[in-house]
């Protein structure tokens, strides 16, 4: 009878969320390098699969981690992904007012 191998799971590197010198968020230089997300912008657009999968992704890494969370830990985190959304959203809007033209045309 085969032995049934057992399953290890290697810890991987912690990676920081904020940059050491400047205190700036770096979750978003993470997200640049994930071959998920990588494949998904290869060619410009988000279709509505690449979204779906995504959510998937995403859902499933919170069904994992959530349970695990002592209420007040799950507090923390749950304002630390709020803000963190928030963050994002806030960049976005904000880049998109600098890229708008300065002045109103009259024609």
């Amino acid at each position: 009878m085969a032995k049934k191998k057992a399953k290890t799971t290697e810890a991987k590197p912690t990676i920081g969320w904020l940059d050491d010198e400047t205190d700036q968020p770096v979750i978003a230089e993470h997200v640049r390098r994930l071959d998920t997300f990588l494949a998904a912008v290869a060619d410009g657009r988000i279709d509505e699969e690449e979204l779906k999968a995504q959510e998937r992704r995403l859902v499933a890494v919170m069904k994992d981690v959530e349970p695990r969370l002592d209420p007040e830990l799950h507090a923390k985190v749950t304002e630390l992904l709020c803000e963190l959304v928030a963050y994002d959203l806030m960049q976005m809007m904000h880049g998109l007012c600098q890229s708008r033209p300065k002045t109103v045309f009259r024609g």
